[in-house]
């Protein structure tokens, strides 16, 4: 299915946003999801499915110092 992923064109086979953080490999790192606009907390990810051309931000932590 086609999505927008932090503004870029893609396409994923995952159902749920929890299947596209696993992914990703972001699962137990910090990061903040974005769907269409509204924030979704991390208990809903496997709750919350990807519909075709969601619009999807995903932004993670990076430390530094």
């Amino acid at each position: 299915m086609h999505i927008y992923l932090n503004g870029e064109s893609q396409n994923t086979s995952c159902t749920n946003l929890l299947e596209l953080i696993q992914e990703l490999a972001l699962e137990g790192k910090r990061f903040a999801v974005e769907q269409n606009e509204m924030i979704i907390s991390k208990s809903r990810l496997a709750h919350t499915p990807i519909c075709a051309e969601d619009h999807i931000e995903i932004i993670h932590a990076v430390g530094g110092g």
